[in-house]
């Protein structure tokens, strides 16, 4: 009978996951704020009809609608190839008496002319089942999400 001999096996340490990501505003006036992240990005916020900053329920749809893209992008490059346009418009009207958007709308825009009627077909449903899958904005806003608000003050 042969002799079997142990071959060592050397742990690695496993990848470690990113920081994650801290988010907070900053106010910079009368009802502006700054929108900042760890990773240093950063997004004006103001009131409708203030120029070049966006409203809370703006970075929302946008949001919604760069959720559903980031979503699709790699089932449709798979497809269309890396080079691909994509518009995605998202509109929905606040009911004020209630300050909920009741309703929101997308439009994906592709161009999917090079496409047979089966093909463009069969993408459009692998492209919903994406986006149904992994956007973590839709199926927050789908499924509703409980909101904590805490106070941090000095007294």
């Amino acid at each position: 009978m042969a002799e079997q001999t142990a071959t060592p096996v050397t742990a690695t340490a496993a990848p470690s996951a990113p920081e994650p990501t801290t988010l907070w505003v900053e106010r910079t006036g009368t009802r502006a704020y700054t929108g900042r992240s760890s990773r240093g990005a950063e997004v004006l916020i103001g009131s409708q009809g203030v120029p070049g900053v966006f409203t809370p329920g703006e970075l929302l749809k946008i949001a919604l609608a760069a959720c559903s893209g980031l979503s699709a992008d790699f089932p449709l490059s798979r497809k269309l190839g890396d080079n691909f346009d994509a518009t995605i418009r998202v509109s929905g009207d606040a009911d004020r008496e209630n300050e909920v958007y009741p309703h929101l709308e997308e439009v994906f825009e592709l161009d999917l002319s090079e496409l047979d009627d089966e093909a463009r077909e069969r993408l459009l449903v692998t492209v919903q089942r994406a986006i149904d899958k992994v956007c973590t904005v839709g199926r927050t806003l789908k499924a509703g999400s409980k909101v904590t608000l805490s106070f941090d003050v000095e007294a």
